[in-house]
């Protein structure tokens, strides 16, 4: 194992790429895992379990990174030049400004279930598309990074929208 592994691809031997198989991701976290816990070192002294410890957290750190799509694709523009910064860069296209205030505009207006299962269906699927998006942009040849960017920073958006829809759905309709 590569500790001292470049990046997070490199630790888990993958390609450096947006699409990624899961099932190996998580085969290869396994072995990962396995190799690094603590406990594989019990008699090899203090120092070779703090070590293995601080490889326990690099290997899950980088797994939990990996496996979330949102977080490789912000992973993924970073490493290509094109970071995400979320916090200070809020630009985004006018067409999807638009549909934020569309969307946002039916929330609030929702005020039965099937409205609100509606926009929900509807936000899933521009997500799907943006998701669509960053894997082009990244894997394919004449992808751009800032375009991927640009959609990830769009895809934390619709992730806060989403839990919107949940928080607004509990208002209306509680267990």
């Amino acid at each position: 194992m590569q500790l001292a592994a470049r990046d997070d691809f490199e630790l888990f031997g993958l390609e450096p790429r947006y699409r990624l198989d899961r099932a190996e991701l998580d085969a290869r976290w396994k072995r990962l895992a396995a190799q690094v816990h603590p406990d594989r070192h019990l008699g090899q002294g203090a120092a070779a379990q703090a070590q293995a410890m601080q490889w326990a957290l690099r290997v899950n750190e980088a797994y939990r990174r990996l496996r979330d799509p949102l977080q490789r694709g912000a992973y993924l523009c970073e490493q290509r030049g094109a970071p995400i910064q979320a916090e200070s860069n809020t630009h985004m296209c006018m067409a999807f400004l638009g549909e934020q205030m569309a969307w946002r505009e039916a929330l609030d207006e929702a005020d039965e279930e099937s409205a609100i299962d509606q926009l929900q269906a509807q936000v899933k699927r521009r997500q799907h598309g943006l998701f669509d998006t960053v894997a082009r942009e990244l894997d394919d040849a004449d992808g751009s990074p800032q375009r991927a960017a640009q959609a990830v920073r769009s895809l934390m958006f619709v992730a806060r929208f989403l839990q919107d829809i949940e928080r607004r759905r509990d208002a209306l309709f509680p267990l």
